[in-house]
């Protein structure tokens, strides 16, 4: 694969040079793309740089070159977190943010992160051809682990950068090769303490933007290349278990079951219904079920099941909440068995403010894209940064909604219209 792999050929087929302008030059991009898609490559043509590996080291290292042929200043923390500042004509406000991550899952895509960065670093090629010097610094970032793939936690580096760190869960956290986190620290050079040190003073940045393909199919449907985030949703994880009695599959009458299959079975057909009662962006999801004691020939007495609760605004996800544990009751009740229910994870959703969706409309206006709003339902730095500063978010068109997969594509006339919206973006937040 690796010697047949031209990800640069298949990008500029089809490519309107005639988006080239202002300085930003999609032939460059296409070529970065494909040269951050050789490290990690896999059989199947995806990408494998899992989080604090040697691919996502090296893959950062590529994007240290290209910024420092830009004389950007260049600082890595305690967490690998890589940035690069031009400053603006005030060193002293304020930063403005802008980036994303270079990791990916095991066999992904090529587009999921990089891009991100990758158009960050763009804006700066196209300041720099231009004359142009923004008013306050503008940073690229490139955050470690933001998938999450090594450890079954992700957002490492922004949370690391933001101080949202639990570090005695961090510290108990063990890959898939046994080995523990710190361990893996220590092989590319970082540690624990390096990566306690790794909370900046936030005081030092104005805002953060990120630029991200969709992961889903409603741009396409729309058929427009670059669409705005309207918020980003916060999953919830909720257990519940239905306890019934264990039984001969023969001799127990139907009339006489308490089975707890039957029960979760009734549950889950009836989630799908809730969601659209409280939300246009709320989803819910059941993922992972066990079934006890999972014989062929037994009633089962026992399901443990987990929902996966997700929208952009918490107190509309609080009322789906309520809504899905009623439904378990009523289930329970329903067939005779007992339900139990525990929350296991919480994770306050980030809606964008108007303002900045007002600022990013104007943007895409002034390149004649229609603008639209789409909630995010997968969790990305932009969610942890957006506790705690005005953050933005752009979604590019992503083809049949395919991600974290080989087969992973935005056309590179979308991901140059994406370029274009963000540069203009960020010129007008600057201006303020």
């Amino acid at each position: 694969m690796s010697k047949e792999w031209d990800l640069y050929a298949r990008l500029i087929e089809g490519y309107d040079s005639s988006l080239s302008f202002s300085g930003i030059n999609g032939d460059r991009i296409a070529k970065r793309l494909h040269e951050i898609s050789k490290i990690g490559l896999t059989e199947d043509g995806g990408s494998h740089r899992v989080g604090f590996s040697q691919e996502e080291k090296q893959a950062k290292s590529l994007i240290k070159k290209w910024m420092e042929e830009l004389d950007l200043s260049i600082t890595e923390d305690g967490a690998g977190n890589v940035f690069g500042r031009m400053e603006g004509e005030n060193p002293s406000l304020p930063a403005i943010v802008s980036g994303s991550h270079l990791d990916s899952v095991p066999n992904g895509g090529h587009f999921d992160g990089p891009l991100g960065v990758l158009s960050s670093l763009e804006l700066i090629e196209a300041w720099k051809e231009t004359g142009y010097q923004p008013t306050r610094p503008y940073e690229v970032v490139i955050f470690s682990d933001e998938e999450g793939s090594r450890f079954n936690s992700g957002l490492t580096g922004s949370r690391a950068m933001t101080g949202d760190v639990d570090m005695e869960l961090q510290r108990s956290l063990v890959d898939s090769n046994g080995n523990s986190f710190e361990q893996v620290m220590n092989k590319i050079g970082l540690s624990e303490k390096s990566f306690t040190d790794a909370a900046r003073n936030l005081e030092e940045i104005a805002s953060f933007v990120e630029i991200h393909i969709e992961q889903g199919k409603k741009l396409e449907q729309q058929n427009l290349p670059v669409g705005i985030v309207s918020g980003i949703a916060g999953p919830s994880w909720l257990e519940v278990e239905f306890h019934g009695n264990a039984g001969h599959a023969g001799n127990t009458p139907m009339t006489e079951r308490e089975d707890a299959l039957v029960a979760a079975g009734e549950f889950i057909s009836n989630i799908h219904d809730l969601p659209g009662q409280v939300s246009d962006s709320a989803v819910a999801t059941v993922g992972k079920l066990h079934v006890y004691p999972n014989g062929i020939n037994v009633i089962p007495g026992k399901v443990a099941l987990h929902v996966d609760i997700r929208d952009i605004h918490e107190e509309t996800r609080t009322e789906l909440i309520q809504l899905i544990i009623s439904e378990a009751e009523k289930a329970s009740d329903k067939f005779g068995v007992r339900c139990t229910h525990q929350q296991t994870l919480q994770v306050t959703p980030v809606p964008i403010q108007s303002e900045i969706k007002q600022h990013l409309r104007q943007a895409m206006e002034q390149h004649s894209i229609r603008a639209t709003e789409l909630p995010s339902g997968a969790g990305h730095d932009a969610l942890i940064i957006g506790r705690h500063l005005p953050t933005a978010m752009l979604f590019v068109k992503s083809k049949e909604g395919i991600s974290h997969n080989p087969k992973e594509w935005s056309s590179l006339n979308d991901c140059v219209q994406g370029v274009h919206v963000l540069k203009s973006y960020v010129e007008s937040i600057d201006k303020e």
